[in-house]
């Protein structure tokens, strides 16, 4: 990617509000996929930005799972990961602060990581918010600026 988002840039992005359809629960359970399952849903925020979520997990671990909220730049076809919330499944080591951890954690996009030439989404926090995949959901819908449509629960899931 040719461009660095600022940390202000990407704290705009992720503040943004973006509503949900009407009928997101349905559109956001997830599928088989080739040995994990996998959705995703496109949303445009309320100024106009274009955003992806992504949620996958492994068939075979249940805390093998990824929940992705990517920003998509205009007139690109490149998806930019302002957070990711992951199962825990792998040992995450941030490089710059030479510290490593095994547990459930939440990644967000850095400017300084951008810098060093990493993934923008390099840099993670252990977390004790989510356990499970359903949780981690609603976690990264509670920070992320989603806004939940009239009439309908905060529970995310309960068809599942």
């Amino acid at each position: 990617m040719a461009d660095i988002f600022t940390d202000q840039e990407i704290g705009v992005l992720i503040g943004e509000k973006k509503p949900l359809p009407a009928d997101y629960r349905t559109r956001i359970l997830v599928r088989p996929k080739r040995g994990h399952k996998e959705r995703e849903m496109d949303l445009k925020g309320e100024s106009g930005s274009e955003f992806r979520l992504v949620l996958r997990q492994s068939i075979s671990n249940p805390l093998d799972f990824s929940i992705i909220l990517a920003y998509r730049p205009p007139n690109s076809n490149i998806l930019f990961r302002l957070r990711r919330y992951n199962g825990k499944s792998h040992e995450h080591t941030n490089i710059i602060e030479g510290s490593s951890f095994y547990d459930y954690h939440i990644h967000q996009a850095t400017e300084r990581y951008q810098l060093m030439g990493a993934r923008e989404d390099s840099y993670a926090e252990k977390t004790d918010r989510f356990s499970d995949f359903r949780r981690a959901v609603s976690c990264l819908i509670e920070d992320c600026g989603f806004e939940i449509p009239p009439g309908t629960q905060k529970s995310l899931f309960e068809e599942i």
